[in-house]
């Protein structure tokens, strides 16, 4: 049959609908698979971050255990935590490598492991191995991706997502604090710590919902490329049937004849292919395992490439301004946030409200409201009409307030008022990588967060002794929330600082070169 116009024409509205279809955007952004992201990262947060806000319980029952000082016993939380949160920058260059979801698989079973390999700790310096740093690495393995993944799905609703997706902190804390102590109760520390193992394997199964986002381009091409093997592979079998229907009908005399030779010839012929198969599935072995070497130095090669150019090439992040200020304030901002769950109870004690405080604690009030905050001000950054940067040092000035007024407040109800506003203003976490992003891009968001990570870590390692340090000399612990809250204040003026610097710079180059 030959073609006519009108088949031409209908091929012409096939190549016109695929070429339509490669600039249609993703349909997974912003809807269809990513809210299973949202989900996965909402159950990491409850996993990881959850459990390590619950690991007072546990500490409780080390110092029984081990008889050691409350000092050292500590530093097996806090090193989980910072470690958690300081390996981020090496991280980064995993998920270039290999990607989000092989990179939090492989970080879901390391930190299962610290959690079973704790269960047959002997001592606290133990504890420091196989909980702190084991569990610890693999925990930011999975934490990491996880926050990444978020950005990667979400364009319109970044701000709601990540909100949503770190709402599960709040929920863990709960949840997992139930957990702990039951099966502690039940069971004792040790197995307890074996089935949260059990438990934290479910994180490879968030691990392997974070399916690569892949572009509407790649996708047409590799059903281009299916279709063109597809006739390739029927073209061959059209042709292949062509010469058995025409030899087909065969003269019984031919038979006959040459039918003792023919099955000689078919002998050798067959152990001829036998040979040449056996040699051949050996060359195809060695070329699939040099071909999946050469690929795996190829994608390391790649994935360093892109790690160290975001580092200490001339396209570093470091390059950016605003981003170095953004990784100073990270440095003073989680230590400030966890100051007021480590003095609350001595200034409960101190104006005797321990029984308003048993009936509802302060802590609670800060992460009950923590939880609406993040999702609310991530509603209000999504806003059209509104600043996501301009939300985030709102809520940032809000929270250095409370945290310098906290000690002057004397009373339950002033305290439960100003842990309020702690718990609400602290929920701008959530935009902490909308704001990353916004400053470096979605091509070097999992380098440039894994950097305010390790920030925040040092922060978080590195706070509470030193909040522990001014009591011990001031033997006051009002002075640990001025010193803290005047250095989380110098951190907020660099932001503010910088990038007006920055517009002032590229208003001046142009004039620069007009004078020129």
């Amino acid at each position: 049959m030959c073609t006519t116009q009108e088949d031409i024409a209908y091929d012409f509205e096939d190549d016109s609908k695929d070429k339509t279809k490669t600039l249609k955007p993703n349909p997974n952004i912003d809807g269809g698979w990513a809210w299973m992201i949202v989900l996965s990262s909402f159950l990491v947060h409850i996993l990881i971050m959850g459990s390590q806000m619950a690991l007072g319980i546990l500490n409780m029952e080390w110092l029984e255990e081990f008889s050691q000082s409350r000092g050292l016993t500590a530093w097996v939380s806090s090193l989980s935590m910072g470690i958690t949160l300081i390996v981020g920058p090496f991280i980064g260059l995993f998920i270039n490598t290999c990607g989000c979801r092989k990179t939090a698989i492989t970080g879901g079973i390391l930190n299962a492991l610290g959690w079973v390999l704790s269960a047959y700790a002997s001592n606290v310096h133990y504890l420091f191995i196989t909980f702190g740093v084991t569990a610890g690495v693999g925990s930011g393995m999975v934490y990491l991706p996880a926050v990444v993944m978020v950005g990667q799905y979400f364009q319109k609703r970044r701000a709601l997502a990540q909100g949503l997706s770190t709402t599960g902190t709040g929920f863990g804390t709960f949840l997992m604090t139930i957990l702990l102590k039951h099966l502690c109760k039940e069971f004792g520390w040790r197995n307890a710590m074996f089935i949260q193992g059990a438990v934290s394997l479910n994180l490879c199964v968030c691990g392997a919902l974070m399916r690569p986002l892949s572009s509407g381009k790649d996708a047409n091409e590799k059903g281009v490329k299916r279709n063109s093997s597809e006739d390739y592979h029927a073209k061959a079998l059209f042709h292949s049937a062509k010469p058995i229907k025409s030899n087909g009908v065969l003269h019984e005399e031919q038979e006959k004849k040459e039918g003792p030779v023919n099955d000689k010839v078919l002998d050798n012929i067959q152990a001829m292919k036998c040979k040449g198969k056996t040699r051949r599935g050996k060359h195809l072995y060695a070329l699939c395992i040099l071909k999946r070497v050469s690929q795996l130095t190829v994608t390391i090669k790649k994935g360093f490439g892109t790690w160290y150019s975001s580092y200490f090439g001339a396209a570093s992040l470091f390059t950016n301004r605003v981003f170095v200020a953004f990784v100073f304030w990270a440095l003073f901002a989680y230590s400030s946030f966890v100051i007021p769950f480590i003095h609350l109870p001595e200034i409960v004690k101190q104006y005797n409200l321990s029984t308003q405080n048993d009936v509802f604690p302060l802590t609670s009030i800060i992460a009950i409201v923590h939880i609406f905050g993040k999702v609310i001000l991530g509603i209000i950054s999504d806003l059209p009409c509104i600043s996501t940067w301009n939300v985030f040092l709102t809520a940032n000035f809000t929270l250095v307030t409370c945290i310098l007024i906290l000690p002057l407040m004397h009373t339950y109800i002033s305290l439960a008022m100003v842990c309020a506003l702690i718990g609400f203003s602290s929920g701008y976490f959530s935009l902490m990588p909308v704001v990353t992003e916004d400053l470096v891009g979605i091509e070097h968001l999992a380098n440039a967060y894994g950097i305010i990570l390790c920030a925040n870590g040092i922060s978080a390692l590195l706070g509470p002794p030193f909040a522990g340090w001014i009591y011990d000399i001031t033997q006051k612990y009002d002075f640990s929330f001025y010193i803290c809250g005047l250095l989380y204040m110098v951190g907020i003026i660099f932001l503010l600082i910088q990038p007006c610097i920055q517009k002032k710079q590229s208003k001046d180059k142009p004039t620069e070169s007009t004078k020129v």
